[in-house]
């Protein structure tokens, strides 16, 4: 009884093997993880520039319209401080 069982067993994985063979085996196997790959990394990308799209968004809405730049007139806190003393 046994032996038919591992017949039966055999038999099973020929079959299964077969099966995976016709349905494109490991090479088609290959190329659908590197298309999922080539889809997530896709995805996270996406992702990502959403994300920095909607913090730079966010950082306006808080700091204000601009950003004071180099080019504008110096604020008193970047003004070099005087020697002289007033009278």
């Amino acid at each position: 009884m046994d032996v038919v069982t591992l017949l039966i067993a055999v038999v099973a994985l020929v079959i299964a093997i077969m099966a995976f063979q016709r349905t494109g085996g490991i090479h088609d196997l290959r190329r659908q993880m590197e298309d999922l790959s080539e889809k997530t990394e896709h995805a996270t990308k996406g992702a990502r520039d959403v994300t920095a799209d909607a913090l730079s968004r966010l950082e306006t809405f808080i700091r204000g319209q601009q950003k004071p730049s180099s080019t504008d007139e110096k604020t008193p806190e970047e003004e070099p401080p005087t020697t002289e003393h007033k009278p």
